[in-house]
């Protein structure tokens, strides 16, 4: 029930700050630069701060002995301090920048590299939208928090301290006022941080719902039109939508209540200066330039703060993403090398099954107790109804799933054992889905083996009678196709898939219904060159239409989680089971 684009994703554990813990791993390798951007925006924060007691030398002093000469050294400092911290401040925002890139470039990195390696089971129980908002959408949401958010959280409460401090200097009962609004500012943000982080959730849920169902649907528009889904569909989808908008609104409502909790107390804060200075200590006990000094420090010691909540706020917005790309990147990698794998070396292509039990699901077996031995160069063919095992069979050869129990080996060593890159390398595998990167044609077959020249991939071409249709097209081997082959017929897909297996020279060849989309023409014609294709090569061909598979040494009737019938084609039709129905129902 996970593959589905309306189920809510939970996550595995609650949140821990030792997520954040975990991020300063891609923040560590541009500490260097992001301490120096640190200090330059100290050092412009140390330069605007002055500008208040400047303000107080200014009233308290040159104004009334009419000292214009200090009044225009003052404001010429001011001026020469405020354009320090400017370009100090423009200098660290670059350098900033510069590191939130690299830091999403790293985590795009990670995420794609360990996405390559996890198992088929992973993409088989995930639509791939909600794979995909993770890489781009996630990551693009996290990472000024990683870097422009940590800074400046730091920052933010030195200019606190250095506030405070400054404060201090000018009159400490003021100070006091200044700062009582905190412990009511402190309560507000607790009081709204679960509710917060459980609603911003609930919005990462509601995205990647949206964005699967969007996939799912540019995937399939072709499927849409025939069945007139499209009514249909676009309900579907203002549904997911409506969600959506909705979850972002609670969200929006709950990070909405820090801001004017931070503003309306500092508002009454600096009232209560007005107040205390004025009407509590009286004209006499403070000065004009005191009291305006003050009002500018506790105006200024509250903007941290209220920028505190925004990143505060920031960082529960995105912990949820957070936690959803350390959640892809813990997810195990099932099926890899083991400590002491070994090369499995030259292929010779001998293939054993032992006793081979496996199961998709837990409890719920798809082969049980497989047995059966393969010498190099024999083809053998698997047929069988549908969603009796075959494909499962050269899956698990191919180790894209570990079997349950028993063994598989290749050249009598256990593949479980060997590096899966010196196995499958020497595997060519055609599955049923064709699938054609965007690109030209000729790197669509070069694919196969990337060192392979022009001229190689177009002699793989003419054997499996591609060269005719490639040649036809404007561009030939240079016509650009689109993603999936959208412009290309199922035969012109199936015929370039061939000829990238044909190039890679595989000492083992797995054609799982390889023709299966090729007229009956252009099969005749292939024919011979899959002849020459098996020449030499162990191979195993799955197909439903039995008249391609008459020559193989041996035929696997696939059937009951097993191999029933076992022979050539003469031997199975002269037994006249399950083979010969299957093959006279087809010769009728």
């Amino acid at each position: 029930m996970r593959n589905k684009y309306d189920v809510d994703e939970q996550l595995e554990t609650p949140f821990s700050f030792a997520h954040l813990k975990r991020a300063f791993v891609y923040i560590k390798k541009y500490r260097k630069g992001m301490i120096g951007a640190l200090f330059l925006s100290m050092a412009a924060a140390i330069f605007g701060l002055t500008g208040p007691i400047i303000t107080k030398r200014a009233l308290d002093f040159s104004i009334p002995n009419k000292d214009i000469g200090e009044l225009i050294m003052l404001a010429a400092l001011l001026l020469g301090l405020s354009a320090a911290g400017t370009i100090l401040g423009n200098i660290s925002g670059r350098i900033m920048t510069k590191a939130g890139q690299n830091i999403i470039f790293d985590i795009r990195e990670d995420l794609f590299a360990h996405l390559q390696e996890l198992p088929f089971s992973y993409y088989d129980e995930r639509p791939h939208g909600k794979i995909l908002i993770r890489v781009i959408n996630y990551v693009d949401s996290v990472s000024n928090m990683l870097s422009n958010g940590i800074i400046s959280f730091i920052l933010e409460i030195l200019n606190m301290i250095f506030i405070l401090i400054f404060m201090l200097l000018v009159d400490v009962k003021l100070t006091l006022v200044a700062i009582s609004g905190l412990p009511i500012l402190m309560l507000v943000m607790f009081s709204l941080k679960n509710l917060q982080r459980r609603a911003w959730q609930d919005v990462s849920n509601k995205s990647s719902n949206m964005n699967a169902y969007l996939q799912e649907n540019i995937v399939g528009a072709r499927i849409t039109q025939v069945f007139t889904r499209e009514e249909e569909n676009a309900g579907i989808y203002d549904r997911l939508n409506s969600k959506y908008r909705k979850s972002w609104m609670t969200a929006v409502k709950y990070s909405n209540l820090i801001w004017p909790a931070t503003d309306n107390i500092s508002t009454a804060v600096r009232a209560a200066l007005f107040i205390v200075g004025l009407a509590v200590i009286g004209p006499a006990g403070i000065s004009l330039g005191t009291l305006q000094a003050m009002i500018g420090y506790a105006s200024r010691f509250w903007q941290p703060i209220m920028n505190l909540s925004n990143i505060i706020n920031n960082f529960i917005n995105n912990i949820a993403y957070l936690e959803r790309i350390f959640e892809t990147l813990d997810e195990p990698v099932t099926i890899k090398d083991k400590e002491n794998a070994e090369d499995i070396g030259e292929i010779k292509g001998s293939v054993s099954f032992k006793d081979v039990t496996f199961s998709y699901e837990k409890g719920i077996n798809v082969l049980e107790h497989v047995s059966f031995d393969v010498s190099p160069g024999q083809s053998i063919a698997l047929v069988g109804p549908t969603g009796a095992g075959k494909s499962t069979i050269v899956s698990l050869l191919s180790r894209f799933y570990d079997i349950t129990d028993g063994t598989i080996t290749v050249d009598g060593k256990d593949i479980s054992g060997v590096k899966l890159a010196s196995l499958r390398s020497q595997m060519g595998i055609m599955l049923q889905d064709s699938f054609i990167f965007s690109g030209t044609i000729i790197d669509n077959i070069r694919y196969g083996r990337l060192d392979a020249t022009d001229e190689e991939c177009i002699a793989a071409a003419k054997v499996v009678c591609a060269d005719e249709f490639i040649r036809e097209m404007d561009d030939g081997y240079l016509t650009q196709v689109n993603e999936r082959g959208s412009k290309l017929s199922g035969g012109e897909k199936q015929l370039i898939s061939f000829a990238r297996t044909l190039l890679s020279d595989p000492k083992i060849l797995v054609l799982d219904e390889a023709t299966s989309s090729i007229d009956a023409r252009t099969e005749a014609l292939l024919q011979k060159g899959i002849d020459v294709l098996l020449k030499g090569r162990t191979s195993f061909i799955i197909a439903h239409r039995l008249s391609t598979i008459r020559s193989c040494d041996r035929i696997m009737f696939i059937d009951e989680k097993g191999i029933t019938e076992c022979g050539s084609h003469d031997e199975l039709i002269a037994l006249r089971g399950k083979y010969y129905e299957l093959y006279t129902s087809q010769a009728v």
